[in-house]
């Protein structure tokens, strides 16, 4: 696979002109968030009946989200932990829910709880059941609501992700100071969001290949989906639009999240990635304000360093003093 964007060696790939933020960008996400906190709603946590996981415990779990609505997520805990533990919280790829508990072994295998959040409309167990979802022109969620960002898909998205932060702060297991919000694509880019809008409320930040970053210079240079659900839909049924689109998501774009972060962050850039263009990362990742570090992974496309990000993860939060208690048994010898 070529390289899509701007090869690493480009004098412009580290430097796409980041895009203007709107004036009321604070108001109304402060706005937002005090609305869905002000609707309440009850958090609920139930065992996982007949889990085929014996040295984790797994329960299903409904918080309240946008507009107070259910959103479902699952939370697995190491089965001999007894104090709260630090925690990842994980949200979700493009089109993809929560899945099954044994499709996210990885982070309560080494001593996290974890908690890992549904989309909203996406997955089967959360639903979104709102007048503007299903207002739009092309197949997916990038077009929903896009005539006003009051409307949008993700608003409702964002806010479910920043009240699982709420939520996961009141749940017994968790560590309230040690909270690291992670995910790949879409949910880097959810990851990055609640970095900016939670602030000391999380202690970390894993986004991976970012979606949703420099999101109109993503629309012009992605070769794949679904960034070009946008291209799509200027292009065939809103051809004099594109200033009113783009005005919309730019109340949703990871790059004015990203100045608005405070908690340390650890990046990851595929620079094959035909996605999720490197050039979009690289915006978000220079415009964050708290400490931060990248993985770029020259060879990477959209899974970008695969199981090796795994790897730096683990690493990372161990050097970031947000690791678990190392409960290793000694090995019995034959």
């Amino acid at each position: 696979m070529p390289y899509t964007d701007l090869p690493p060696d480009h004098p412009a790939a580290r430097a796409a002109e980041p895009p203007q933020e709107p004036a009321e960008f604070d108001a109304f996400w402060t706005e937002t968030l005090r609305t869905a906190r002000q609707a309440g709603g009850d958090l609920e946590i139930r065992p996982v009946a007949d889990s085929p996981l014996t040295t984790l415990d797994t329960y299903d779990v409904r918080f309240a989200g946008w507009a107070g609505q259910p959103v479902a997520a699952w939370l697995l805990v190491p089965s001999e932990a007894e104090e709260p533990l630090p925690t990842v919280i994980t949200y979700i790829g493009y089109s993809g829910g929560r899945g099954q508990t044994v499709d996210h072994l990885l982070y309560a295998s080494a001593g996290y709880a974890h908690l890992v959040v549904d989309s909203r409309g996406q997955g089967h167990d959360t639903p979104d059941p709102h007048p503007d979802s299903a207002t739009h022109w092309v197949h997916g969620y990038m077009t929903r609501g896009i005539e006003s960002p009051f409307a949008h898909y993700y608003r409702r998205l964002v806010t479910d992700c920043v009240r699982a932060v709420d939520a996961a702060r009141t749940i017994p297991h968790v560590d309230a100071e040690r909270i690291v919000v992670q995910g790949a694509s879409q949910g880097g880019g959810l990851a990055l969001a609640v970095a900016g809008l939670a602030g000391d409320r999380i202690a970390g930040a894993l986004p991976d290949v970012p979606f949703l970053c420099h999101i109109r210079r993503g629309a012009e240079t992605a070769t794949e989906g679904p960034y070009t659900e946008l291209v799509d839909y200027l292009r065939h049924h809103a051809p004099y639009a594109t200033d009113q689109v783009f005005a919309t998501l730019n109340h949703f774009d990871g790059v004015h999240f990203a100045r608005r972060a405070t908690a340390p962050a650890l990046f990851s850039a595929g620079l094959m990635d035909p996605v999720c263009p490197p050039s979009t990362v690289l915006a978000a990742f220079g415009a964050y304000a708290g400490e931060k570090d990248i993985r770029q992974w020259p060879f990477g496309d959209h899974a970008g360093g695969r199981g090796a990000t795994a790897v730096e993860h683990l690493r990372w939060l161990r050097e970031h003093g947000l690791a678990p208690a190392d409960r290793r048994r000694t090995a019995r010898r034959p």
